[in-house]
Formats: C-alpha cells, sequence, structure tokens
C-alpha cells in the first residue's frame, strides 16, 4: 500500500501555500467557486501556483462551471487536476481536460450507488449538509464508505481536522485525506500549526494501517 496521500483545500494566500508544501502536503486545492468563503481569483491563484515548489499537485476546485471555461481556466492555471462539487454528469466528466476527483456528498448508502459509470480518477466523499457544495467542517457517517473505500481510490474530506483525522484514516484506509476548515483559523486562512498536525497525524495513521511510509514522519 503506497503513503497516504494529503490534500489542503482551500488555499488563497502564498504563505499558506508555501507553508502547506513545507509541512509535506501532496496536494494543494484551489476554490473557484464563487459563493464560496475560499474563492480565489485566477490571476492570484496563477501568481501563487507559479511559486509553488516542484511536484506539489495542484487542483481547481468548481461547481456546475460552463465547461468551456474550466477547460480554459484549466490551461490557464496549469492545473493537474479539477474537483468537481456540482451536479456535473458522466459525458460531463468525459470533455474535461485532465484528471477529474468528483466530489460526492453522503449521508445514506444510497449516495454511494451507481458511480461506476462516471469514469472519474478519483472520488471525494464529503459530508451532505443543506446549502453547503462542501467546506461545511462536519463530518459523513464513514462507516458508509468502507466498502467504496477499498474498490475506488478515495479523498475523506468533510470535517477533518488533527483531532480525527486519524480515526477517519484507520476506519476507511483511503487513498487520501482533505483538509479545509480543520486546519484554518478563519475560512481561507490557515494554520501552519493544525497543518502540521493534521499531515503527521493522518501519515502516522497511515503507517499503522500498512502504508508504506518512513516512521520517521512520526
Amino acid at each position: 500500500m503506497s503513503c497516504i496521500k494529503v490534500k489542503i483545500c482551500g488555499i488563497t494566500r502564498l504563505q499558506d501555500a508555501l507553508d502547506a508544501c513545507e509541512m509535506g502536503a501532496d496536494i494543494l486545492g484551489f476554490n473557484f467557486v464563487p459563493a464560496s468563503p475560499r474563492y480565489l481569483n485566477p490571476y492570484t491563484a496563477r501568481e501563487i501556483i507559479s511559486r509553488l515548489p516542484p511536484f506539489v499537485t495542484r487542483v481547481g476546485v468548481f461547481a456546475d462551471e460552463e465547461l468551456s471555461v474550466l477547460n480554459d481556466m484549466t490551461t490557464f492555471l496549469n492545473l493537474d487536476a479539477v474537483q468537481l462539487h456540482g451536479s456535473e454528469d458522466a459525458q460531463y466528466c468525459r470533455m474535461v481536460k485532465g484528471s477529474v476527483v468528483k466530489a460526492i456528498r453522503v449521508s445514506l448508502p444510497s449516495d454511494l450507488e451507481g458511480l461506476d459509470g462516471l469514469d472519474v480518477s478519483a472520488y471525494l466523499l464529503d459530508a451532505r449538509v443543506e446549502g453547503f457544495l462542501g467546506g461545511s467542517g462536519q463530518t459523513f457517517p464513514w462507516q458508509l464508505a468502507k466498502g467504496f473505500c477499498r474498490s475506488q481510490r478515495v479523498f475523506v474530506a468533510g470535517g477533518l481536522t488533527p483531532e480525527n483525522v486519524g480515526d477517519a484514516v484507520r476506519t476507511l484506509t483511503p487513498y487520501g485525506v482533505d483538509a479545509a476548515s480543520g486546519v484554518e483559523t478563519e475560512p481561507g486562512i490557515k494554520d501552519p500549526v493544525l497543518m502540521e498536525r493534521f499531515i503527521r497525524t493522518a501519515r502516522c495513521a497511515g503507517i499503522g494501517n500498512g502504508g508504506g511510509c518512513s516512521e520517521a514522519v512520526c
């Protein structure tokens, strides 16, 4: 089993991005959903992305964006993947330039049914909360996703913090974990201490589940 991937999402400031990379984050997420409190102007995002160290994966977060706009932004920002939080269907996903992570909001077992036809690179599981496409700070019932995480490449999100990410990893053995509000002092403002604790706790839990990381990270 490979080392668990850690994604820090909702980056809005260069220093936060650099801190996350220094703490060992594999993936950074940049939110382009206008209604989100973590929305980032594409020109600001482009400047931040241009100054990232090598081998850090750059993901753009969108929801029901016009396909041509999304593909143009993917090229403009030099994104490695897009994360889709809206009602995007299989045809839409196939027409996206680059890798797709499809966000699924979970509250019932039926939320994880009928997804095989999407043909995406990975799924991101988040809590289903009325009025939120994501970033609600609430967890979903992890037990519902145990089988799904065994059969699919899955990022677990939704209310993850340094205090509970270890339990999430031990319960689900996911491909990766994702944090936004759980490592912030306020929406879009990351705390380097919380990011370091989150990343270290996730990696240590992954080692306990048979992950391939060096125990030096603990």
